[in-house]
């Protein structure tokens, strides 16, 4: 079906004569695209060019719906620009800053010769830097590019618009200023090494995209040296969201979390591990890496199967976390994706902005369990109407949904206090 992340811009020029606006949209609709508004970009008695936005499954297709309208007696396709690639444009993410320079008291007291004394207090006692920087408020995030949203290994370049990606969210969703850092290095040594030395910066290291099992090794080996919190999206971050969308899951279907088997396929990838260590602290009766029997099925390795349906239990829970399956939405007791066309997408998103800030708030020195935890017991709650009922098409938030991020960091702000792994105490 056409997709509004496979959408183009054809700007086009057609003579100006009657019924030559019918023809494109015509020849756009038998090519298989969809017209979903028309502008136009400049005429004359002779000629006229719109700007079709147009829907499409992918490239290839769009590339023939664009070949169709050229195909068209005297019209001219003078462009076909992606949205996607348009919306990108100059990178998701800039720069703000927070000090005027409008005078020459401002430039003095900006720079030279008033930094140096911010500089000197920080030389003296480096705590200052949490004060007088941008430390406190900041998160590196940190890619290799060797595992970037289902594309693979793409190297470390092609990921900075991921690294983007997630920089913009924990901006816009937390506040917290990000800042992309992907690292062109394979070696996990080399990688550890390289944001360590970048760390003082940063209160916080976020690390996405990177192929297992090295992502283990980086996130093991940051957390074990660095005094801010080493987050893992892929696996922590995931691993929240499935636990909150299982808690609720399993309210719907009448079960308790100690006493269900869940099957978690793919527990080779970094969601697939970091979900069953979740769940193992959790208290999840049983973690199998088989549908057989289960209650509850979340796959990471592929599309939910035929094959998987049969095989689990009465009422099952599934959540298709790698592929859609529309069989399994219909088969299901509650069903969850990570696709925003059915209910209940899922994935890391609705967790780690909150979990930052939470973190961030009380300058923690690690995200540890019992903070995600938290924050999965917060994101269950959020769908809970006021008798504790949930709907099997909410068992988790929306991504954008009013208070997420609050609810979430206020939880992780009273865990990280509770476990002593917090500089400060504060509220968020």
């Amino acid at each position: 079906m056409p997709d509004v992340n496979s959408s183009l811009m054809l700007r086009v020029n057609v003579p100006a004569t009657t019924g030559t606006f019918g023809k494109v949209v015509a020849a756009i609709g038998e090519a298989g695209g969809r017209v979903g508004a028309a502008d136009i970009v400049r005429s004359s008695s002779t000629d006229v060019t719109r700007d079709y936005h147009v829907y499409v499954r992918d490239t290839a297709h769009g590339e023939a719906v664009a070949a169709a309208v050229s195909a068209l007696a005297g019209v001219t396709v003078e462009s076909a620009t992606s949205n996607v690639l348009t919306a990108h444009e100059g990178g998701a993410i800039g720069m703000k800053t927070r000090a005027p320079i409008a005078t020459r008291d401002d430039l003095s007291m900006a720079y030279t010769p008033g930094v140096a004394r911010v500089c000197m207090a920080i030389h003296h006692d480096f705590e200052q830097a949490w004060d007088y920087t941008i430390k406190a408020n900041s998160v590196m995030v940190v890619s290799d590019g060797s595992d970037v949203l289902g594309l693979g290994d793409i190297g470390a370049e092609a990921s900075l618009p991921a690294c983007e990606a997630k920089s913009l969210f924990l901006r816009n969703l937390a506040g917290i200023d990000a800042f992309p850092l992907p690292v062109d290095a394979r070696d996990p040594e080399v990688i550890v090494e390289t944001v360590a030395l970048c760390s003082s910066v940063f209160a916080g290291v976020h690390l996405s995209d990177i192929a297992a099992p090295r992502c283990f090794e980086i996130r093991d080996a940051l957390d074990a040296r660095l005094d801010v919190p080493v987050f893992h999206d892929d696996r922590q971050g995931t691993a929240v969201a499935v636990l909150a969308g299982l808690i609720n899951a399993l309210s719907v279907v009448g079960k308790s979390i100690g006493d269900v088997t869940v099957a978690v396929m793919g527990q080779d990838t970094p969601a697939g591990a970091g979900t069953v260590e979740l769940l193992t602290t959790a208290g999840v009766g049983v973690i199998s890496d088989t549908p057989d029997g289960a209650d509850a099925l979340v796959r990471f390795d592929g599309p939910v199967t035929s094959a998987c349906l049969d095989a689990l239990g009465a009422h099952p829970i599934v959540f298709n976390l790698n592929g859609t399956s529309i069989e399994a939405l219909d088969r299901a007791a509650v069903y969850a994706s990570s696709f925003p066309s059915a209910p209940n997408q899922m994935n890391s998103t609705i967790a780690f902005p909150g979990i930052w800030k939470g973190a961030l708030a009380v300058r923690a020195t690690t995200i540890n369990d019992e903070m995600l935890l938290a924050a999965a017991d917060a994101i269950a709650a959020l769908c809970r109407d006021d008798d504790g009922n949930v709907s099997a098409d909410l068992v988790v938030p929306s991504l954008i949904s009013e208070n997420v991020v609050r609810d979430v960091a206020e939880a992780v702000r009273r865990a990280a206090e509770a476990t002593g792994v917090a500089r400060v105490g504060t509220t968020v």
